[in-house]
């Protein structure tokens, strides 16, 4: 390991990349996590939306049924069908059936997004670890890593919620990562993900941040929904991705995972200047 004493400004290179999982580096679209929300919600008699399945995405599970619940349209719906508002017991009820639905889910959307062979081999080629956080649980991993890895996909490591302190937006699983690679200073990494908590995260952990638009959460559809997409629709859809990633604070926007590498690139030459995310 080469050592940095913080003296000075850093001025190598990148040095390892943080991956998000579902929208990032594999299921195109974040698409099943969102149909599970919607279902556990469902079989109370509380309709949710889409956009509200979808808005805190990247939390662990349990913090995203928290989140669903806070917001003024589904509390009103709950209220509706209750007479009260959610409250805790409720959460955990919902979440005890979302992790066997989430573990069955995942089996379905395994796939590599397009183009992330590619950029995992790319970075191995600039010399990069590569690790990964989520916010799916260790159960959930457990299914889905080895159907990863049998379509070709295995980071170095993978850190989950329930192993660390907090998960999103908290730093710690990013922080994991980097003791795990042995990997530091922490500007010498790259949190890329496709949700606004995998911003916060690498914010909150020091990190370079790439915000992905096109195939992940924010943009929400399938690649052959977005193929058959009206270009004025397609556009809106994707300026407002590109907003919302950007307000997060986001370093840095690509359409695509294969749009990373010369992105990382391009952080190892600011680098180079001194500069610091």
């Amino acid at each position: 390991m080469d050592i940095f004493i913080r003296n000075t400004a850093y001025t190598g290179p990148v040095r390892a990349v943080v991956l998000d999982w579902a929208g990032t580096a594999v299921d195109f679209g974040c698409m099943g996590p969102v149909a599970v929300f919607i279902e556990v919600f469902a079989r109370r008699g509380v309709t949710v939306t889409v956009p509200e399945a979808r808005a805190p995405m990247g939390l662990m599970k349990k913090d995203h049924i928290r989140a669903m619940c806070r917001m003024p349209s589904v509390a009103a719906r709950w209220r509706e069908a209750f007479g009260r508002d959610p409250d805790e017991p409720d959460v955990e009820a919902m979440y005890a059936e979302t992790e066997p639905l989430m573990v069955e889910m995942i089996a379905r959307h395994a796939d590599p997004v397009p183009g992330l062979l590619e950029a995992v081999a790319a970075f191995r080629d600039m010399g990069l670890r590569i690790g990964s956080t989520t916010g799916y649980t260790r159960p959930m991993m457990e299914a889905l890593m080895p159907l990863a890895r049998e379509r070709g996909y295995a980071p170095d490591f993978m850190a989950c919620p329930t192993d660390a302190p907090a998960g999103r937006p908290f730093p710690y699983m990013c922080w994991q990562n980097t003791v795990a690679l042995e990997v530091y200073p922490l500007e010498a990494v790259v949190k890329i993900g496709d949700t606004i908590s995998d911003i916060h995260e690498g914010l909150n952990a020091g990190m370079w941040t790439v915000g992905l638009t096109e195939q992940g959460n924010e943009m929400g559809f399938p690649e052959a929904e977005l193929s058959a997409m009206a270009p004025v629709r397609f556009r809106e859809r994707l300026e407002a991705a590109e907003n919302r990633l950007v307000n997060a604070g986001a370093h840095f926007l690509a359409r695509r995972i294969g749009d990373c590498p010369a992105i990382v690139e391009e952080i190892s030459s600011r680098l180079a200047l001194g500069d610091r995310p």
